[in-house]
């Protein structure tokens, strides 16, 4: 059963399209987009937008088996400057698993799970295309 009606990501997917959006306000968005995608099919949002000393985890999340998973969300609007998840370098998944290690070490025992992941999910707003397409990379590094 979702956890948010349909016309809510309709709702995210006009946004994204909007013009003018910084590119902050799209990565927000798109954050928002794939945490209700996530909910509908399945998962357990646990955490948003969690800090660190490393950086930012954007979604923490249980999975449908019950594994915890770190997923990085990458939005963009065209593929001038690659795919989404071609963003996620070394540096940035060195970042994620210091902070990932961290948000553990302060939370994890709180949480019941079996196991830990770092996902990538990429969304691409591509002109033309109502919804976003979606790459949900589980295990990405």
């Amino acid at each position: 059963m979702p956890v948010q009606a349909p016309q809510h990501l309709i709702q995210l997917t006009m946004q994204l399209h909007r013009p003018g959006l910084t590119p902050r306000q799209l990565g927000r968005i798109g954050e928002d987009y794939a945490a209700i995608w996530l909910q509908n099919r399945g998962w357990t949002i646990i955490d948003r937008n969690w800090g660190s000393r490393y950086g930012e985890l954007d979604i923490i999340a249980i999975d449908r088996v019950g594994q915890l998973a770190f997923v990085e969300v990458k939005t963009r609007r065209s593929a001038h400057f690659g795919a989404p998840q071609d963003a996620v370098d070394a540096h940035k998944r060195m970042a994620l698993r210091r902070a990932g290690l961290q948000w553990l070490q302060e939370h994890g025992r709180d949480v019941p799970h079996m196991g830990m992941r770092f996902d990538v999910l990429a969304l691409s707003v591509l002109a033309g295309r109502r919804a976003p397409q979606i790459r949900h990379i589980p295990g990405a590094f």
